[in-house]
C-alpha cells in the first residue's frame, strides 16, 4: 500500500452530549481512491469536517503528509492541498460557470481583491480546460443556476480541481444525480485520480459506485469504526450488512 497522505488517529468529536466520532483511526493512501460508508448519523460528515478544519476535534490526531493539521483553520488546510466538496452544491447560481471557476481561486486566496487579479489568460485557459474535462465547456457562459443538479455537481468538482488539490474529499458525489449522469461522473473522478494524480477520499451511499471505485473502504457505525478492507471484504462482512447494507 502507498504511504498514507491522511492519517486519522483516535479522533473523537462530540456535540453537547452527542458523540459523533469516538476514537476513529484510519489512513488514506496517497494516489488511491478510498471509500467511507455507513448509515445516516454514523459520523461520516463530521469526520470529513474535522479533517478539513471546519470544527476542532476533542481528542486524537489528524496528519496530512506527516504534519499535524488538527489545529489549523480551513483556509490554511486548503492551501496545503486538502479540499472537499459537499452533499449540497456550493456554487454561485447567479454567476456563469467561468465566473464560478474564477471565484473558487479567490476563495483559496482568502481575499476578494485577488478575484480580479485571477482573471488572467492563464486562469481562464485552465478554467476552460477543466470545464471541458467535466463536460461543461459548451455551458461555460451560462448562469450556473440554470444547470441541472448533476451538472452543478460537475461544476463544483471542476471548481475544486481549479485549486489543484493533492487530496479531494467528496461527500456523496452521486447523491441526487440523474442515473444517466452517474457513469460520466464516475469516469471523470477516476480520470482525475489517474491522470492528475489526485488522491480521493469519498463518502458515498450508492454501494455500486463505491464498490467499483474504491480500493479500500472504511465503514462507520454509531461514530465508531466498524470494519475496513477491500470492497469484496466489506460486501461480505456481516457487521456491515447488518449496520448498513441491511438497512436499505
Amino acid at each position: 500500500m502507498n504511504a498514507a497522505v491522511i492519517e486519522v488517529t483516535k479522533v473523537s468529536k462530540s456535540f453537547g452530549g452527542v458523540v459523533a466520532n469516538r476514537e476513529v483511526s484510519l489512513a488514506v493512501p496517497e494516489g488511491r481512491i478510498t471509500g467511507l460508508i455507513g448509515p445516516n448519523g454514523s459520523g461520516k460528515t463530521t469526520l470529513f469536517n474535522s479533517i478539513v478544519g471546519y470544527h476542532p476535534i476533542d481528542a486524537g490526531s489528524i496528519k496530512f503528509q506527516g504534519e499535524e493539521i488538527s489545529n489549523l483553520n480551513v483556509q490554511r488546510i486548503a492551501r496545503l492541498g486538502l479540499v472537499r466538496t459537499f452533499q449540497q452544491t456550493r456554487i454561485y447560481g447567479k454567476m456563469n460557470c467561468l465566473e464560478n471557476m474564477r471565484i473558487s481561486i479567490a476563495h483559496r486566496n482568502a481575499a476578494w481583491r485577488d478575484m480580479f487579479a485571477d482573471y488572467s489568460p492563464t486562469i481562464v485557459e485552465r478554467a476552460e480546460h477543466l470545464l471541458e474535462f467535466v463536460g461543461l465547456y459548451a455551458k461555460r457562459n451560462l448562469v450556473a443556476g440554470s444547470l441541472s443538479f448533476g451538472q452543478q455537481k460537475l461544476l463544483e468538482f471542476a471548481m475544486a480541481l481549479m485549486n489543484e488539490p493533492k487530496v479531494l474529499l467528496l461527500d456523496e458525489p452521486t447523491a441526487g444525480i440523474n442515473p444517466t449522469l452517474i457513469n460520466g461522473l464516475i469516469d471523470r473522478l477516476q480520470r482525475a485520480n489517474s491522470d492528475f494524480g489526485i488522491t480521493m477520499f469519498i463518502v458515498e451511499h450508492n454501494m455500486r459506485v463505491i464498490m467499483n471505485m474504491a480500493e479500500h473502504i472504511y465503514c462507520l457505525a454509531h461514530g465508531e469504526l466498524l470494519a475496513e478492507g477491500p470492497p469484496a471484504t466489506i460486501q461480505n462482512d456481516k457487521r456491515v450488512i447488518d449496520a448498513y447494507l441491511g438497512a436499505h
